[in-house]
């Protein structure tokens, strides 16, 4: 019998995610049942403190939830320990945050190069080389993030989040340190690169034009989905 395609590439079921305080406990998020399918581009909106980024935290297997359960690529996340969950992102997740997370010591071609060095990749640099010419950095290859502006930082970013060609990008406010000129360059960058590799979007804004670029728009108040 032939195996039965997995459509669904996440699904959550009463997801929720709570933490003690001094004052009690505060419940970040809660009931939060999703599904999404494989391709799919997805918009997770809502004002700060909504949840958003605790959101594809515990999507991405980076934290762990208080109640439900969350499975990504037919395998659940919530059964899994810390190497399993990294070993899964390794395998299929992407991601590019706001803060740009690049190596300071390391160049933009080392940078894109890591996440295929980690996995024994012997063709590394010249599928970084690529990425970086395919962001229109093919100049800024030696430079350290230092030696870059911010806009040039996100375009290592992404060229890191995709050269290991992920099942699934989580992007969280990926815009929020740039200009709107810069900002919008990233984008077109960030949905032609997701196009051409066919993968899963999950993208966090709190820019309803930006939502608006996706298939679907998922909204939190006070952790909930409305």
């Amino acid at each position: 019998m032939q195996a039965q395609q997995i459509t669904n590439i996440i699904v959550t079921e009463n997801l929720g995610k709570s933490v003690k305080t001094s004052s009690g406990t505060l419940h970040i998020l809660a009931d939060i049942n999703l599904q999404v399918a494989s391709g799919e581009s997805i918009a997770i909106a809502g004002e700060s403190g909504s949840g958003k980024s605790t959101l594809i935290s515990l999507l991405a297997g980076l934290d762990t939830p208080t109640t439900g359960t969350i499975s990504l690529n037919g395998k659940f996340l919530t059964s899994m320990d810390e190497d399993g969950r990294a070993a899964m992102r390794n395998q299929l997740v992407g991601f590019v945050f706001q803060s740009f997370q690049l190596l300071q010591g390391l160049t933009a071609l080392e940078n894109v190069m890591l996440p295929l060095e980690l996995r024994g990749d012997k063709n590394a640099k010249n599928a970084a080389i690529a990425l970086l010419e395919r962001v229109g950095l093919s100049e800024r290859l030696t430079h350290t993030p230092r030696q870059l502006s911010g806009g040039e930082q996100q375009r290592v970013a992404l060229a890191r989040a995709f050269v290991s060609k992920p099942a699934i990008l989580f992007a969280d406010e990926p815009t929020g340190n740039l200009d709107s000129k810069t900002g919008a360059i990233v984008i077109e960058l960030l949905f032609e690169l997701n196009l051409e590799n066919n993968a899963t979007l999950i993208l966090v804004t709190h820019d309803q034009n930006l939502a608006n670029r996706c298939q679907r728009i998922i909204k939190l108040d006070a952790g909930r989905v409305v």
